[in-house]
């Protein structure tokens, strides 16, 4: 364990050991801080021009606009811009503009000065008013005033142009594709709407109608006929009770001896008037005729010889009603049961059509709805793209008229007058520092590679044998007036260099511009 006492003096020992070479460290300190501030004045001046604009995206015709044209994004574009302004196009038109080319005879000179532009010129967003305002500032930093105003004052220009036209060049490039795209899918559905009219020219007949697909249709008719079928037994026994009923009444009431005899006239008149009707209207010449003979059957009116007998009864009978009534409905009846079994007929042939098509109608009603869909895809593209076509020519007109983005220029860009950099008196103080660091380290490498010993037990600890004694120091009063004058000697070289220091910081100004003068003589 290392007694306090003992670390003092290990500290106390580096530091006689160091005190030893203080003035190689000082003469170093002194070579490395004339230099530094030699090359520190050397540095030209640095002038740095700037200037705020305003971006402000928050227009009236914003909302105004919402959902009838292209929505873009004024705040990524400008970003886009931003990024897009270092582009080497714009560059050599700022070098033209500003004439920082007039020196260069080179290509490599050339790329060169892109290159210290680029690096030289800052776009950078320092804040806003709010999510659609924002400020932002251009700079340039140069060794010239006149050409960092100038290099400024064009980039500035560049902004606000670029800005404005990529989103006209962005709609017009929309506008463009969208028109080649609506041209060739107008083609496409042109060609599908004469695919399809072609495809239900040929397969008339065969197409689904309003009561669906083959399937549905299959079954729709075969409930038609069981529907038919079911009438058909009903009207059937409708028509028998009818008959049978009919059977039990006679067509007159009352009459002579020959009364049976015109009733059953009467009764073929009746039935041949039926089956006549079954046939015609009326209207027909049969009809109109029959219907006159039972007229004058019942009325007595002049028939032949034989049935002249008849005819007396006929005038002294009357019309059974009942009958009569019974044998309208035994006649609509009928109709009725012929009419269904002609509409049932026709109802199983429309059923064997369809059952004897199944390898047809499906695969035509499949081609069909393959057709359909192909139109209607191309058909709601068509649409959607007539839709954004006008959304973007819409959008155009808006950016014709500048309302999308409002440019206020917040600062405008000004000569400067005085430099911006480089900070003198912070590179001064920095190389002082440089300077004393490197004194220190020469001597604590002098001091490793030269060490002293100011205590036996170092000396002993460091050979690892027995001292046997040791000699104290004796000075003469010569001896110690030699090293006051020495110590104050290093004093007063120390306070000379701070004081030069304190000179070299305060003159820098001129002191650089000396400088500068005298490297310019000496180049020329």
């Amino acid at each position: 364990m290392i007694s306090i006492h003992e670390q003092f003096l290990i500290v106390y020992g580096y530091l006689h050991g160091l005190w030893r070479f203080r003035w190689q460290a000082l003469l170093i300190a002194w070579l490395i801080s004339l230099a530094g501030w030699l090359f520190v004045y050397s540095l030209p001046d640095l002038y740095s021009s700037k200037a705020s604009i305003n971006i402000d995206t928050s227009t009236v015709m914003r909302p105004l606009l919402s959902g009838l044209a292209v929505e873009t994004n004024p705040q990524q574009e400008i970003n886009v811009v931003g990024r897009m302004l270092l582009n080497r196009e714009n560059l050599l038109s700022v070098i033209q503009d500003t004439g920082l080319d007039a020196n260069v005879s080179s290509a490599r000179e050339r790329e060169q000065l892109l290159q210290n532009l680029a690096e030289n010129i800052h776009l950078s967003n320092v804040g806003g008013l709010s999510d659609n305002s924002r400020i932002y500032e251009i700079s340039y930093t140069s060794d010239n005033a006149e050409t960092a105003f100038k290099v400024v004052f064009n980039f500035l220009n560049h902004l606000i142009e670029n800005t404005i036209k990529s989103g006209h060049m962005d709609t017009a490039m929309a506008e463009e594709f969208l028109d080649d795209q609506i041209s060739d899918y107008e083609k496409r559905l042109e060609q599908d709407e004469q695919r399809l009219a072609e495809f239900k020219k040929k397969n008339a007949g065969l197409m689904p109608g309003e009561k669906g697909g083959y399937y549905q249709r299959l079954q729709s008719q075969q409930e038609s006929i069981d529907q038919t079928a079911s009438d058909l037994r009903l009207a059937r026994q409708r028509y028998n009770d009818l008959r049978q009923q009919l059977s039990g009444e006679t067509p007159t009431l009352g009459g002579g001896p020959n009364s049976s005899a015109v009733a059953s006239k009467l009764r073929a008149y009746q039935e041949k008037l039926d089956d006549l009707l079954t046939q015609y209207t009326e209207d027909h010449p049969d009809v109109k005729a029959m219907r006159a003979r039972i007229a004058d059957l019942l009325n007595g009116g002049n028939q032949d010889d034989q049935d002249t007998g008849l005819a007396a009864d006929a005038g002294a009978t009357t019309l059974n009603p009942v009958y009569q009534d019974l044998k309208a409905q035994e006649s609509r009846a009928r109709v009725e049961v012929s009419t269904l079994q002609v509409q049932l007929s026709e109802q199983r042939q429309k059923l064997q059509e369809l059952q004897q098509s199944v390898d047809v109608i499906p695969q035509v009603e499949a081609d069909l709805a393959k057709l359909n869909r192909d139109y209607e895809v191309t058909k709601e593209r068509y649409n959607a793209l007539v839709t954004r076509r006008e959304s973007a020519r819409l959008a155009q007109k808006v950016e014709t008229n500048n309302s999308q983005v409002i440019f206020k220029i917040v600062d405008n860009p000004v000569v400067p007058l005085l430099p911006s950099g480089p900070n003198r008196p912070l590179l001064l103080t920095g190389v002082l520092v440089l300077a004393l660091l490197a004194g220190l380290c020469w001597s604590i490498l002098m001091f490793l590679l030269y060490p002293a010993f100011v205590d036996f037990k170092q000396l002993q600890r460091m050979i690892e044998l027995p001292v046997l004694g040791t000699i104290s120091l004796q000075m003469t009063p010569e001896k110690r007036r030699q090293r006051v004058i020495d110590l104050t000697s290093f004093m007063l070289v120390v306070m000379l260099m701070f004081a030069f220091f304190g000179g070299v910081v305060a003159y820098n100004q001129q002191g650089s511009m000396h400088v500068r003068s005298l490297i310019e003589e000496l180049k020329n």
